[in-house]
């Protein structure tokens, strides 16, 4: 799919660009709310069906389903959208904007609007297509994130990019704090640079293919730390997955979320994942030296520092699996 610049179709305000939105998550739905606030014309939103949620598995719809619904926009729920798509014919549009949909989206689709589909990406393509390139850019020890505004093609992540927002992965940002920085350059690229794409000003650039990394999604095994590894690789896992949904070890039968942390020394005082110290700080055995845990999520309780951790439990001297 390609840009359709030759209908003479020009926009000099958002308000005038007929948009649907696809987007899920709770980052989705804030870029969503801003975008809402600059004034673009989103005539419906396509985002991933309810699912269970919490312990009575209750029908919850995504936080863009029911941020959309709030605002009176209509919304469409398919469950498989490469076979369901029917539903577009009735909704002419000029532009289709992706943000976290969850869903690989066909080339019927692609080829909807009139003018073009477009895709936020967070990451600074063509590093980190894929899934997951905010907690992989953390997990990667990356300095440096962003935003790309580029053209959705059938291939992943694949497309021309028009313009690309960057910021720096500060030392104590995680994956919470990153995803914040991930809306304000989204709203910014938009901003600055989609009337100039749509009315043909800004030409994208293709991607360099020997450049290409990739971010696989986060599965349950990489929530799992391995104290085998080192400080440094084990704090980039844990920051990339805090606040949610949290980067755990066994502490017995339980699993223990350790949601902050910092590299402590580089001393060898204990066997890998053993606590050698549990009073004013908490101490962990990693590869290379220690790490220090700041705050944990112990199972069935509430968040809490590490310090309180260690006052209401012994746990000096037990090997983390």
């Amino acid at each position: 799919m390609k840009l359709d610049l030759q209908n003479n179709i020009r926009f000099s305000d958002l308000k005038d660009i007929k948009t649907i939105y696809m987007g899920s998550p709770e980052i989705s739905k804030n870029v969503l709310e801003g975008l809402l606030e600059m004034g673009l014309n989103v005539i419906a939103v396509i985002s991933n069906e309810d699912r269970p949620f919490g312990r009575k598995g209750i029908l919850t719809p995504t936080p863009v389903k029911a941020f959309a619904l709030s605002k009176g926009i209509p919304v469409y729920t398919p469950h498989r959208i490469r076979k369901e798509h029917e539903f577009l014919k009735d909704i002419p549009c000029d532009l289709i904007l992706t943000m976290a949909y969850g869903q690989i989206v066909p080339k019927e689709v692609l080829d909807h609007p009139r003018i073009a589909c477009l895709n936020l990406h967070g990451s600074i393509l063509p590093a980190l297509r894929g899934a997951a390139p905010i907690q992989r850019a953390i997990d990667y020890g990356h300095k440096e994130s962003g935003v790309s505004l580029m053209e959705m093609v059938e291939a992943m992540d694949a497309g021309d990019v028009f313009d690309i927002a960057k910021f720096d992965i500060a030392e104590e940002d995680n994956y919470t704090s990153l995803c914040a920085k991930i809306v304000d350059a989204s709203i910014e690229v938009v901003k600055r640079s989609l009337l100039g794409v749509l009315n043909g000003e800004i030409i994208g650039k293709a991607q360099d293919e020997s450049l290409v990394t990739f971010a696989p999604k986060i599965t349950p095994e990489d929530e799992k730390l391995d104290f085998s590894r080192s400080c440094l690789e084990i704090l980039h896992r844990i920051k990339a997955l805090s606040l949610t949904p949290g980067a755990y070890a066994m502490l017995g039968d339980e699993k223990l979320k350790i949601l902050d942390a910092k590299v402590y020394s580089d001393e060898k005082r204990g066997q890998i994942g053993e606590i050698v110290e549990a009073k004013k700080r908490l101490l962990i055995q990693c590869s290379d030296g220690l790490l220090e845990v700041l705050s944990v999520l112990p199972q069935g309780k509430k968040m809490m520092d590490a310090r309180s951790f260690c006052n209401g439990k012994n746990v000096l001297g037990i090997v983390l699996k």
